[in-house]
């Protein structure tokens, strides 16, 4: 980290609750929790958006299109986290592992392709989306509810992975360690594993 965050022991109140909080999540206390220690105001806030949009749509679109996102975004952390999410909470190991293999998206199904190429573009330059994208979505299947939900889940993304990356958070040795190493050294997108580099 870039700043010297509030530790866990010194933390009190509203912060001790956040940090109680992620590590009762994760079974460990995860690096990115630091960056909201500061402003554990900030950190409950965004859990509150992170969730509304992930409970609000298909989880497992919620997880593709945030890859897409972190991916593009090159944020290692995000990226791995939410590839971890969409083997282990939605059991789609298959997914997951085509997206490592083939980081554009290319070997995924039709709709899925779609997904993740227009969450690509809403994080990467929201201003050059046209309707074409849009219709492209449709025509693959998705409604216009489904379609805003893809376009929160990579706008959301957008927050956190500079926040994180902004004061230098780096991916959990204990998230790494869930993956073998060539799945690893493919979501290596930006900093690297905490403790490696």
């Amino acid at each position: 980290m870039f700043i010297t965050p509030v530790s866990e022991d010194d933390a009190d109140g509203d912060l001790a609750q956040y940090y109680r909080s992620q590590r009762a999540a994760w079974g460990f206390l995860p690096n990115y929790a630091a960056a909201f220690s500061t402003r554990p105001d900030v950190a409950q806030a965004w859990n509150a958006l992170n969730s509304a949009i992930r409970d609000g749509m298909d989880r497992r679109r919620f997880e593709i299109s945030t890859i897409a996102a972190a991916r593009a975004l090159r944020s290692t952390y995000c990226t791995a986290a939410h590839s971890k999410f969409l083997r282990d909470v939605c059991g789609d190991a298959a997914t997951m592992q085509s997206i490592t293999e083939q980081p554009d998206g290319a070997a995924l199904d039709p709709q899925d392709r779609a997904v993740y190429e227009f969450a690509v573009k809403v994080a990467t330059d929201a201003a050059s989306v046209e309707a074409q994208d849009v219709n492209r979505l449709r025509a693959a299947g998705l409604t216009d509810p489904e379609i805003a939900d893809v376009v929160f889940a990579a706008s959301a993304r957008c927050f956190f992975t500079a926040v994180l990356d902004g004061l230098g958070a780096q991916l959990d040795i204990q998230t790494a360690e869930t993956f073998p190493e060539e799945l690893l050294n493919s979501m290596i997108v930006g900093r690297p594993v905490a403790g490696r580099g």
